[in-house]
């Protein structure tokens, strides 16, 4: 049976829906998730529903960043898995099961803690010398790095340095005037 003109119209609405998405994720996060899903699911060789329980999301929602369907991930902690992961891959990836497994593992133990360091009652200031003065350490670390990055950094040192994942943290939720990539 052909397709009716109702048919043709909903396919080029979603077609363009999609594209829409995928050019809203390469503004995110520097391209498709798509993209970078079925990379590390191919350079690990695992499915997309391993990939989802390390990353600690559910397989549908992992279907749905990788087709579009969805723009945003929307758990921090889930980014920072996420970039780990790519990170740790970016050099190559682990060459074996056992080397797989123990990544996936440490990817899906890492945890994204927030502080009440940062946290403000309404209408309280920040003080003037906490991250404002150019020569302070967490612009530096705004200078180094984009957000998603620094926390991804500070998921990862938290559990063995809280200081400086501390620090991390604050760089990446209050983002500087000046960030290279």
């Amino acid at each position: 049976m052909p397709p009716t003109p109702q048919t043709r119209s909903h396919t080029t609405g979603l077609r363009t829906r999609l594209a829409r998405n995928r050019g809203r994720q390469c503004e995110l996060y520097g391209a498709p998730l798509g993209d970078r899903l079925r990379r590390l699911t191919h350079e690990l060789g695992i499915t997309q529903g391993r990939l989802a329980q390390a990353l600690g999301v559910s397989p549908a929602m992992l279907s749905q960043l990788a087709s579009a369907r969805r723009v945003k991930i929307g758990d921090p902690a889930v980014l920072a898995r996420l970039q780990l992961l790519d990170g740790r891959c970016a050099t190559g990836p682990p060459r074996g099961r056992a080397a797989v497994d123990a990544l996936l593992a440490e990817v899906a133990q890492a945890r994204l803690q927030w502080t009440g360091a940062d946290a403000r009652a309404p209408g309280e200031q920040r003080p003037a010398d906490a991250g404002t003065s150019p020569e302070h350490p967490v612009d530096a670390l705004r200078a180094l790095a984009p957000p998603a990055r620094l926390a991804a950094a500070a998921a990862t040192l938290a559990p063995a340095f809280p200081e400086l994942a501390d620090a991390l943290r604050r760089a990446a939720v209050h983002p500087g005037p000046l960030r290279r990539r």
